[in-house]
């Protein structure tokens, strides 16, 4: 399909980039230096040292899952179905510990309340997409599995699109404040990744349905 031959690429490429800052910024530098924590030291009651054993695999796990993830959805890692299974079994790992990290990270959210509750619901999201994954294999239903993985890798995903869509709002909307902008980020991240999946699926079955009526 003409989609996936652009899509796929892009999300690399996106992925790679992220992860490149991720590593630049919380690993070779110090989470403190970044510019959100730092406004977050400003508060003296902020649990920075319990803070960062959180943080930490929240980070790692999320970019694993993120790079894992963009490999599983190949035609190649498929075509080497025991390395498909190992890797799916790490990425699903690396989210469902990530899905009990983030609530605590939650709670430091920059913006206040409304940002919390967004990266909860972000939080649920991307638990009910990934065990509906894991079951969907575990009853042997292929189709229904890929389709799931898919919806919990758009979810992953939100990982990036969430802070290309932050820094659209703070260029096109420079005075709303963070209370706002990153309940909405988190919002409009979801809606869009799963409305392009959604797209996506839509389009393979339209496809598949085309070629199975050309079937004689």
């Amino acid at each position: 399909m003409r989609s996936k031959k652009v899509i796929l690429p892009v999300m690399y490429v996106l992925a790679y980039l992220l992860t490149f800052y991720v590593v630049i910024q919380y690993l070779i530098y110090k989470p403190s230096q970044a510019g959100m924590v730092s406004a977050k030291l400003q508060d003296a009651s902020f649990p920075y040292a319990v803070w960062k054993l959180f943080f930490y695999p929240h980070i790692l796990l999320g970019v694993a899952a993120l790079l894992i993830g963009a490999y599983q959805l190949t035609n190649r890692s498929r075509r080497n179905p025991v390395l498909h299974k190992r890797l799916g079994r790490v990425y699903g790992i690396a989210i469902l510990i990530n899905v009990l990290v983030v609530p605590y990270i939650a709670l430091y959210a920059t913006g206040g309340t409304p940002s919390t509750i967004a990266f909860l619901v972000l939080d649920v999201f991307w638990l009910v997409t990934t065990v509906e994954g894991i079951r969907s294999i575990w009853s042997k239903k292929v189709l229904r599995h890929r389709q799931w993985m898919l919806r919990s890798y758009a979810i992953t995903f939100v990982f990036v699109t969430f802070r290309i869509v932050l820094a659209a709002e703070q260029l096109l909307l420079p005075d709303m404040p963070f209370s706002l902008a990153f309940p909405i980020g988190v919002y409009v991240s979801i809606a869009l990744n799963l409305a392009v999946t959604e797209w996506y699926l839509g389009q393979r079955r339209h496809h598949t349905g085309h070629s199975a009526k050309g079937v004689v």
